[in-house]
């Protein structure tokens, strides 16, 4: 699915680490995943409250060009990140009402980038990918100090509306163009990149 993602326009290519999620990958298949990532799309490697020895592991036998931080790290985790590994990261932030809009401002004082999602529900056992949207109407016009991705439940159908409602400039997808939870769709990809060139 690398390869339709691309094709299809993908700028961005995420692979997931983080073993509760169906969407896991061993980082021995993310490296020969990644080896057919062309030059000018980003490979992000997503991890949820990864120590310094996972990620040790990871960029030593991955090649990444960004992290993501999909748990409950701190803006002070993300700066130690990202002083150790010398490469962006991106700090996913969940959204549910005003209360956790602030966190977003915090991040995006240490962060290269923020992914503002639809925070999980209480007793998810993922972080992220739960095919959730949040009202978007939280951060209409609502703008940061880095760039930022919008996500949290957006499909072919409605990345248009988001996109319009919130002003994203950058949309990212999982569950969304899935026919099952970790299998990917090259038409739902291609129908959902087509959807968010607005």
């Amino acid at each position: 699915m690398v390869r339709a993602a691309v094709e299809a326009g993908a700028r961005y290519v995420g692979f997931v680490f983080f073993a509760k999620s169906p969407r896991h990958l061993d980082p021995a298949l993310a490296a020969d995943l990644a080896g057919h990532v062309p030059e000018g799309v980003c490979k992000v490697g997503l991890s949820v409250n990864a120590d310094d020895a996972f990620l040790d592991r990871l960029v030593n036998h991955v090649p990444l060009d960004m992290l993501q931080l999909h748990g409950s790290e701190t803006p002070e985790r993300v700066a130690e990140v990202r002083a150790r590994y010398g490469l962006p990261v991106m700090k996913a932030v969940g959204v549910a009402d005003e209360s956790d809009l602030p966190a977003l401002d915090s991040h995006a004082q240490v962060a290269d980038q923020i992914l503002v999602d639809a925070k999980p529900p209480r007793n998810a056992t993922l972080p992220g990918g739960n095919g959730l949207a949040f009202d978007w109407r939280l951060i209409a016009g609502r703008r940061w100090p880095v760039p930022w991705m919008l996500a949290g439940g957006l499909t072919p159908q409605n990345v248009s509306q988001a996109i319009a409602m919130t002003g994203a400039r950058q949309v990212d997808v999982s569950s969304g163009v899935e026919n099952a939870p970790g299998i990917k769709d090259a038409d739902l990809i291609r129908r959902f990149l087509n959807s968010a060139r607005v």
